[in-house]
């Protein structure tokens, strides 16, 4: 029969610094964690922005509906009510949808500035690696 590698016992050695310099894959999970955070936050923002703008849409929906709970004196009243509401509710959707389409704009743009310096803080890692490697060679 094979031996099955003790994956835990190898984990624990690299880790404990037996297997090598564990610096390195610190500062990676660190750096890894801290882009996490940042990604989050932009998520948590802009969630909470959609969920401010549904419930302002919610209740300006609600005011409108109120016209349906009046008495109408004659059956053409209640259906020039829903026309009207029906009117204003398709008058009021493209500027409710542009508030959204803008929350998801500023989003974007977030999450493209923290990419763009991610990219350049990676940037400066490998330069200032391989400026060490050549002096050490």
């Amino acid at each position: 029969m094979t031996n099955t590698p003790d994956f835990a016992k190898m984990f624990q050695d690299m880790f404990s610094g037996k297997m090598g310099d564990t610096k390195a894959v610190n500062d990676m999970v660190k750096d890894a964690a801290e882009l996490g955070a940042k990604f989050n936050k932009i998520a948590l923002e802009t969630a909470e922005k959609n969920a401010e703008l549904s419930t302002a849409w919610v209740k300006e929906s609600l005011g409108k509906y109120s016209a349906f709970s009046k008495v109408q004196g004659e059956p053409a009243d209640y259906a020039k009510v829903v026309s009207e509401v029906v009117s204003a509710q398709a008058q009021a959707t493209p500027e409710h949808v542009a508030k959204f389409a803008e929350v998801a704009k500023s989003a974007q743009m977030a999450t493209v500035e923290l990419m763009m310096a991610a990219g350049k803080d990676f940037q400066n890692e490998v330069v200032k690696t391989a400026k060490t490697a050549t002096k050490a060679a």
